[in-house]
């Protein structure tokens, strides 16, 4: 991703679901910032990464996540989350219904990058053309400053 800086965000779980604390590891001051995940659930843990990093000076806050699972009131939970600017997750679920109670949330369509990456390999091309900067800006849509 041509990132000049990571930091990561350690969470400390007492019991599945529940997160007693969090910590970054590294400095955000400025900077923009992408959390990444497998799954987005009830979103409280996010909405607590995000108020964290906004907290250490972090400019801007976006969040991806394969699987948008949303249960309960998470949409309106991420809508609500004024340090989030967008959230992105896959079409591995439905989404129609969180998109609509979250206008944060956008929605990637995986069967082209599917389809694409089945031709390449059968052709033996390299797969390192769909991780390129000009080609995931145009296959998301997305705000992220990849």
């Amino acid at each position: 991703i041509n990132a000049e800086y990571g930091a990561t965000i350690i969470k400390r779980r007492v019991k599945a679901g529940e997160v007693d604390s969090m910590q970054i590891v590294g400095d955000v001051d400025g900077k923009i910032c992408i959390i990444t995940d497998d799954m987005i659930d009830t979103g409280g843990t996010l909405v607590k990464a995000v108020n964290l990093l906004k907290a250490s000076g972090a400019r801007k806050v976006y969040a991806c996540a394969t699987h948008g699972v949303f249960s309960a009131s998470a949409p309106e939970r991420l809508s609500d989350c004024e340090g989030l600017e967008e959230v992105i997750v896959t079409d591995s679920l439905p989404q129609d219904d969180n998109q609509s109670r979250c206008g944060k949330l956008v929605v990637l369509t995986l069967a082209p990058l599917l389809a694409e990456t089945i031709w390449r390999l059968h052709h033996e091309k390299s797969l390192n053309y769909l991780f390129t900067k000009e080609r995931l800006q145009t296959y998301t849509g997305s705000k992220i400053p990849f």
